[in-house]
């Protein structure tokens, strides 16, 4: 009777224990296992926020396991109609973009997340964006300079390699365009003048602001699919156009679109930064004083929105920002435009929609 009752009681236990390991299996949270996984495409998609990345990029806010203790190099980028398509803009940080002389712009293109093999055409230096240039510590490449300029980098303001000193050398022509605007140089050769010059290359600019995914999402702003900037030529406007699938924006000179030389590639942006600032002409040529201590007014573009803002320099760099709070840019890509405060940006921008 006993071993009848005591194999009844086994039984019943071995019973109960398929049912609740059944239970287990039909009831396992699986919402929440695919949500985790999820949340794990969610955080690659914005590395800024994600905890598998142990860096990021102080100019881009793009997260990175790679190591960042890179000194920046800006370049002077020629931008002259004959100069396009440029080589090696894709690989930029950031550019800023404004006067050189009269109603010709020029580029100054900042590397430090991606070094190209190749950029150019290189050309000559202004005084302020060589001061551009030292507010994110960078050695700073040009091919010749304007009288204030060379004042500057003969008295050493910033570590330079300057095409006047190393043409044939570090730079080389292309027999594909003419002087000016066949001057390139490498980043092995920026890397072996450096070096020639006892410049160190291992420490990185301090970061910019960026936003987090939660503040991407709450991001408010007027609709700007479709920008026009005027610097007052055809050939020196520019045009900006939003894709929402990339959620980056296309550069467009003159309607055409700026790509890499070689292959192609086009430019993409995620922060488009328009600023007026101060613009006195010292010259014959039309060479310009800007002035960027002043502060002002400034549009931001991100994610296919525009909001007015102010711009401000802190320490060297020209950021954006709202009630004296700094404003985080989107991690990525940056073009920084530079417009004189006389007629103002409101009249030289247009913002809006795309247009049919």
């Amino acid at each position: 009777m006993k071993r009848s009752l005591l194999l009844i009681l086994l039984a019943v236990l071995l019973l109960m224990g398929g049912c609740i390991k059944k239970v287990a299996k039909d009831e396992r949270p699986t919402d929440n296992s695919s949500s985790e996984i999820v949340e794990q495409d969610e955080t690659t998609q914005d590395p800024v926020d994600s905890e598998q990345f142990s860096n990021f990029y102080p100019l881009t806010g793009m997260a990175t396991n790679d190591d960042t203790e890179h000194r920046a190099i800006a370049v002077m980028v020629n931008n002259h109609p004959k100069a396009r398509p440029q080589t090696g803009l894709s690989k930029a940080d950031i550019i800023y973009e404004m006067y050189a002389e009269a109603e010709v712009t020029r580029f100054l293109a900042v590397f430090q997340s991606e070094m190209p093999k190749e950029v150019g055409p290189v050309r000559s230096a202004r005084d302020y964006f060589i001061k551009l240039a030292k507010g994110l510590d960078c050695v700073y490449v040009c091919h010749g300079n304007s009288p204030d300029a060379k004042e500057m980098l003969d008295q050493g303001y910033i570590d330079h390699l300057n095409g006047l000193e190393y043409d044939g050398t570090l730079f080389q022509r292309s027999s594909e365009r003419k002087a000016p605007h066949n001057s390139y140089i490498s980043f092995e050769n920026i890397e072996k003048g450096a070096q020639q010059n006892s410049y160190d290359l291992t420490e990185k600019p301090k970061a910019f602001t960026f936003l987090k995914k939660s503040e991407m999402e709450l991001l408010q702003g007027e609709p700007a699919s479709f920008v026009q900037i005027s610097y007052g030529s055809s050939s020196f406007d520019v045009e900006f156009s939003y894709d929402e699938d990339s959620e980056t924006y296309s550069r467009y000179s003159n309607h055409q679109q700026t790509i890499e030389y070689i292959d192609e590639t086009p430019i993409k942006i995620n922060n488009i930064f328009i600023i007026e600032a101060p613009h006195k002409v010292i010259d014959s040529v039309g060479r310009r004083d800007i002035d960027f201590e002043a502060g002002g007014k400034a549009y931001l573009l991100q994610k296919g929105k525009w909001n007015e803002v102010q711009w401000e320099n802190r320490e060297g760099r020209i950021v954006p920002v709202k009630n004296g709070k700094e404003i985080g840019f989107v991690p990525g890509k940056t073009w920084v435009n530079v417009l004189p405060d006389k007629p103002g940006i409101s009249r030289l921008v247009h913002l809006g929609a795309q247009e049919n």
